[in-house]
């Protein structure tokens, strides 16, 4: 079965939703097999009501900016195909479920996970992997190397696309090497390969049986004494 994976982050109006905040954007990002597809979901929101004034300093969107833009309930078919059946990864899944859950009562449907195959929250698994530490998606650039230098406001796209690179480096260590296929990154760059702790398990160290080693030995000989075909230097004699 392919693995379809939907990254996502939305700003509102503020918070909390329980006071009537509303969504203003919607950014995701699709990865099949963990890989970028480029098959982006963008969309500007019209929430109905006053942005507040903490959460315009965070994402920049203003009211007049917001006002021509649609409502939830007038997208909200094309956002539920484009995420039906994949699994959502979300910074602090609470929060965005939380409004989407709300916008989708309103608009007369089931709650988010009705039409998802999974939510999963990075912000716990960054918890898990780093505990004690700051796992902000600002923090998690850092510690990963990840290019955030265009981030100077929370913008749902861009932030979509950060979190795409930060969640593959949290989940797969080494997964962009510039081979010949390497894995793509939202941002063009990539992931810091890990170190190797200094208090590991010694390896296991198993020594070939007496018959295998001279087996080995007199087929490397056969190798030296070869006219081609040899791989290595030849030792000097």
């Amino acid at each position: 079965m392919t693995l379809r994976q939907i990254i996502l982050d939305t700003e509102t109006t503020g918070m909390p939703v329980e006071e009537g905040h509303r969504l203003i954007e919607i950014g995701a990002v699709e990865l099949v097999e963990r890989r970028l597809t480029h098959r982006n979901y963008h969309q500007y929101l019209n929430p109905g009501r006053v942005v507040d004034a903490g959460a315009f300093a965070v994402h920049g969107l203003s009211n007049d900016f917001l006002e021509n833009k649609p409502r939830f309930a007038e997208v909200v078919d094309e956002f539920l195909d484009y995420v039906r059946g994949a699994e959502l990864i979300i910074h602090n899944a609470a929060f965005d479920v939380g409004f989407l859950d709300a916008e989708l009562k309103r608009a007369g449907y089931p709650p988010l996970a009705e039409h998802v195959d999974l939510v999963t929250d990075s912000l716990a698994i960054a918890r898990e992997k780093h505990p004690g530490q700051r796992n902000s998606l600002d923090a998690l650039c850092r510690r990963y190397q990840i290019d955030n230098t265009e981030r100077t406001l929370h913008g749902a796209l861009l932030d979509s696309e950060i979190l795409a690179d930060v969640y593959l480096a949290l989940t797969g260590g080494q997964w962009d090497l510039s081979f010949e296929n390497p894995a793509e990154t939202a941002t063009g760059g990539q992931a810091a390969l890990g170190t190797i702790r200094s208090d590991r398990p010694r390896l296991r160290v198993i020594e070939p049986e007496a018959e295998a080693a001279t087996a080995h030995a007199e087929w490397v000989e056969r190798l030296q004494q070869a006219d081609e075909g040899f791989a290595w230097p030849r030792p000097s004699t």
